[in-house]
């Protein structure tokens, strides 16, 4: 079993799925718009070109998104959770966290704490809650 997330965008879903791909070294892209789908008729035509669906393999997860089911204050879907992105070396936290973190808001440096070497959490530009962590070897 795996948990994959799916997110939800106000316009930006390509912008957003393609910077992850760029910045977390993420393959596989997948953007597919509202153009000539059955759910271009569920949209306005200004949003033909937004996306139905997309999706970006990141090592084993695939993490999805939607540029649909968003309201016109934005995807209040991504108030109360986070997606947690958990790396093997400090390293790497601390690359995944500088690049998710620019132009968004940082609520709590990445630094190291009882569970693990590295630990912070931030708000993308896109709107998304991150946690980024690298944890400690078990005692």
């Amino acid at each position: 079993m795996r948990i994959e997330p799916y997110l939800q965008f106000n316009g930006n879903c390509a912008q957003a799925l393609q910077y992850y791909r760029q910045h977390l070294h993420g393959t596989d892209l997948c953007l597919m718009p509202f153009r000539g789908s059955p759910g271009q008729e569920q949209v306005k035509e200004d949003w033909y070109d937004k996306i139905m669906h997309g999706s970006v393999q990141l090592g084993p997860t695939m993490l999805m998104g939607s540029d649909g089911g968003c309201t016109e204050d934005g995807a209040k879907g991504m108030s109360g959770s986070s997606v947690c992105l958990t790396l093997d070396t400090p390293e790497q936290a601390e690359r995944a966290f500088d690049a998710l973190a620019r132009d968004g808001t940082i609520q709590m440096p990445l630094e190291e704490t009882f569970w693990a070497k590295r630990f912070g959490m931030l708000k993308d530009q896109f709107g998304v809650a991150w946690m980024v962590n690298c944890l400690k070897e078990p005692a």
